[in-house]
């Protein structure tokens, strides 16, 4: 009956098991490989933060056919301190961002690339942010996100038990630092959209631990009274048992913002759809691996070094005969998740004395 099931009802069931926790020193490597590459990007390269941060000019020139050396001549023309960062937006726009420019310094500018592109100057999109307004949008950005860590760590000591907290909330850095490092690797400009893509990153990284965490405490319910598994094994069944809804989930929400990202490259160029779209591509990537990866067999570490769960893992090592819980949990797992038993040991009953 067990070879008509599928591979995810193979899993739940325990038939089917990936050793998760056993095998975490192979993630946290991956995981301390990815962040120590993040922390270079982000200390060499940096962050490219745009005009909302930082304060600055900006010019669009809504004509086709303008290039970017067509505008960094005539940018050289009109003669603003630094160097402007040129981009093209689809086919018929070019966009052009400088340092904080005053009006006469802002309206000589337009003056050259309406002569220049032979555009109304009017039809110049410009835009002035001041630096002191950059700085208050980063320090509101900084407050929700203190503000948010802090709700979602009383959240989840509430609704589950601290240590999950704990584990939840050292994924989601894992997941933001990583997001961040690549996104500084890449070379995509910050913009508030990238900003809303990160708060975003944030709430779907929780909500795929949380669906793991739910399985585990419903795995681990009462297990230190006795047990045929220890914690890490019940913690990687409940890995098991999500692992497909985990990945259907990611691969279901990827494809859109795939479409958008890989469109908006190519089709429409440099733009807060392109920015939004690839801080979610890679959280969702990288949030989908943490909650399977990292997050999981960092509780399940956590908890096998209390008392209470060294001694049934004591109980269970001496009654499967096995020294490793990953084998314990093979051997043990399927029987647990589906209810089987094994033959009980019947008292052979003793034969009447034939009577006289």
């Amino acid at each position: 009956m067990s070879a008509k099931l599928s591979f995810g009802d193979r899993l739940y069931r325990g038939e089917k098991s990936f050793n998760f926790i056993e095998n975490r020193r192979r993630w946290y490597g991956l995981s301390a490989f990815l962040i120590i590459t993040s922390s270079l990007a982000l200390g060499v390269q940096g962050l490219h933060l745009g005009i909302e941060f930082k304060g600055g000019s900006e010019f669009i020139v809504n004509k086709a056919g303008v290039s970017v050396p067509d505008a960094r001549a005539a940018m050289s023309k009109a003669n603003v301190p630094g160097e402007p960062i040129i981009q093209t937006i689809g086919s018929d726009k070019v966009r052009i961002q400088t340092g904080v420019l005053t009006s006469v310094e802002s309206s000589r500018v337009a003056d050259v690339l309406s002569s220049t592109f032979s555009v109304a100057k009017n039809e110049i999109d410009t835009r002035l942010v001041g630096p002191s307004w950059g700085e208050e949008i980063t320090r509101k950005a900084l407050t929700a996100l203190a503000v948010f860590l802090l709700v979602i760590i009383i959240f989840l000591s509430i609704a589950f038990e601290p240590k999950m907290a704990v584990a939840a909330i050292i994924a989601l850095f894992h997941d933001v630092w990583i997001t961040v490092g690549i996104y500084s690797l890449i070379g995509f400009e910050v913009t508030p959209a990238t900003v809303i893509g990160f708060l975003t990153i944030l709430g779907y990284s929780l909500y795929d631990t949380v669906v793991v965490f739910d399985k585990v405490r419903e795995n681990t319910r009462g297990i230190a009274g006795g047990s045929r598994l220890t914690y890490s094994a019940a913690a990687n069944l409940a890995v098991n048992q999500t692992l497909v809804r985990s990945i259907n989930t990611s691969v279901v929400a990827l494809l859109p913002v795939g479409s958008i990202l890989f469109i908006g490259t190519g089709v429409l160029g440099a733009g807060p759809l392109k920015d939004l779209s690839l801080a979610l591509f890679i959280g969702l990537i990288v949030g989908t691996y943490s909650s399977i990866f990292v997050a999981t067999p960092f509780l399940a570490a956590m908890r096998e070094r209390e008392p209470a769960m060294k001694a049934l893992s004591k109980r269970v090592n001496a009654r499967t005969g096995k020294s490793d819980v990953g084998a314990a949990a093979v051997a043990t797992a399927a029987s647990t998740a589906t209810g089987e038993r094994g033959p009980r040991n019947q008292p052979k009953r003793k034969k009447a004395k034939k009577r006289k």
